[in-house]
């Protein structure tokens, strides 16, 4: 066996022993790790499998990697949910057996960028409504909203106090969202998202870009939701076609 596949076999074998002992209570979520000296010898493995491993399982959300102070267990999601299912936030938090909440934090009425004249197929003249809101869970930020609306499809004198998006489209403009095209994206701390939705320097967050779809393929709704990935895991069942 080559020296790299050999490597390869100790990662995986740290990976599984890292996580059985999680899982049966060895160690519990925010405690710390031993450290990486402590860890090989009880693994009997070399400092850089045991390395790769590590990078592998923050990498996974398992752990968090804090420099110049040690490794800890991450506490697990609070929220899982299937990516092909669309759901809202408000609807997610619901699930978890938690009580959705907003804060708004500012509300504009401005005209399309040319990204926006593309996705909703708008004239320069159009307008757009631009909403931001953090999502609370029994009272803890976790989700930070951009949401882009045209104000043609807006009623006059709406309201945006309600909390659900999906509910405030189809009571208000009957635009009931059937469908989204969605990109994620991983990132790591933002200067501005990160301080809003309290979190580490260490924790990472999720960046779901959506467009959405009424029931006559409009697209009325394009969203920008910054997950933090400590609270949230998304997964998605892959079908294999012949």
């Amino acid at each position: 066996m080559s020296i790299k596949a050999d490597n390869q076999r100790l990662c995986l074998k740290v990976i599984d022993r890292i996580k059985d002992d999680i899982q049966n209570g060895v160690y519990r979520e925010n405690e710390q790790l031993p450290s990486e000296f402590e860890l090989s010898k009880m693994m009997g493995v070399s400092r850089t499998a045991l390395r790769e491993a590590l990078s592998i399982l923050q990498e996974e959300n398992v752990i968090v990697r804090r420099h110049g102070v040690g490794t800890f267990v991450n506490p697990k999601p609070l929220f899982l949910s299937g990516i092909e299912q669309l759901n809202s936030v408000t609807k997610m938090i619901e699930q978890a057996s938690m009580t959705p909440g907003t804060i708004f934090m500012s509300s504009q009425v401005t005209h399309p960028t040319e990204d926006d004249m593309l996705r909703f197929q708008l004239t320069e003249d159009s307008e757009i409504f631009l909403l931001e809101r953090v999502r609370t869970a029994n009272g803890t930020p976790v989700v930070y909203c951009l949401d882009k609306i045209p104000m043609a499809i807006l009623p006059k004198g709406f309201s945006h106090e309600q909390e659900s998006m999906f509910g405030w489209l189809e009571n208000k403009s009957g635009a009931v969202i059937s469908y989204a095209v969605a990109d994620i994206v991983p990132i790591g701390y933002h200067d501005t998202v990160s301080q809003i939705l309290e979190c580490d320097p260490e924790t990472a967050l999720l960046l779901l870009k959506q467009i959405h779809y009424d029931q006559n393929d409009r697209p009325v709704l394009y969203s920008l939701n910054y997950f933090r990935a400590d609270k949230f895991r998304f997964h998605v069942v892959r079908k294999r076609f012949e």
